[in-house]
């Protein structure tokens, strides 16, 4: 459900894209964006579509997979709150290269391909926030490259965990649930592995579960 009258600049001022914008950037800005909120399990974009807009998380949770004929699926990340998506057709005209679904109900924000383009001409700072999110995103790509070459099950899972975690009164915390299943398309191992694993980790007091989060020990990466 679409509500283009909505959305303000004190919103917009709190998206980390839009943090170096004036207050009259902003107000352009505004007339062009529409918020959007959408169930769990929503499919926001699909591999090989037009590419069309750029999306903004406001709330909620979403994933990026990529799947074969088959139906078996790679998780490529795990979008949260201030992320965005869709950018890298915006830029060079390709078709969307991954799948986007709701793990979550979600709000997000949608700017048009056209009114993206202008506002990246327009402002440098908004060009240069983009560019810092497509280095992150080629940074975190290069880890699980080296993270599925060189570790085994155990480092993949522990190294997935921590990027994860959240500090929370000093220890490092899994807040959000996800699933043995979303974890192994997330390292490319089987669910069963993952299980195996994360009971390992349990027994071994890498990990300590406290209801629904996961409470990560210092020596985490230690285990084997």
């Amino acid at each position: 459900m679409a509500h283009p009258a909505n959305v303000s600049t004190t919103l917009l001022r709190n998206v980390p894209l839009f943090a170096g914008l004036g207050e009259d950037q902003l107000s352009v800005l505004a007339r062009m964006i529409v918020r959007k909120s959408l169930g769990r399990n929503a499919t926001i974009i699909r591999a090989g579509d037009p590419t069309d807009s750029l999306y903004i998380v406001i709330n909620g949770r979403l994933k990026v997979l990529m799947s074969d004929e088959h139906g078996r699926e790679v998780i490529l990340a795990i979008l949260g709150t201030g992320e965005f998506f869709g950018e890298m057709g915006l830029l060079d005209d390709s078709p969307r290269s991954a799948s986007v679904v709701t793990l979550e109900p979600c709000e997000l924000l949608t700017i048009s391909k056209t009114d993206f383009k202008h506002s990246l001409a327009e402002n440098s700072d908004l060009s240069l926030m983009v560019m810092r999110g497509l280095v992150k995103r080629l940074r975190e790509a290069d880890r699980k490259i080296g993270s599925l070459a060189l570790m085994d099950v155990y480092g993949r899972v522990a190294r997935l965990l921590l990027e994860m975690a959240e500090d929370v009164d000093g220890e490092k915390v899994v807040v959000k649930k996800v699933s043995k299943q979303d974890i192994a398309k997330m390292i490319g191992a089987s669910r069963e592995m993952v299980s195996r694993v994360m009971k390992d980790l349990q027994l071994g007091g890498y990990i300590e579960v406290r209801g629904r989060s996961i409470v990560l020990r210092d020596n985490i990466l230690l285990a084997k």
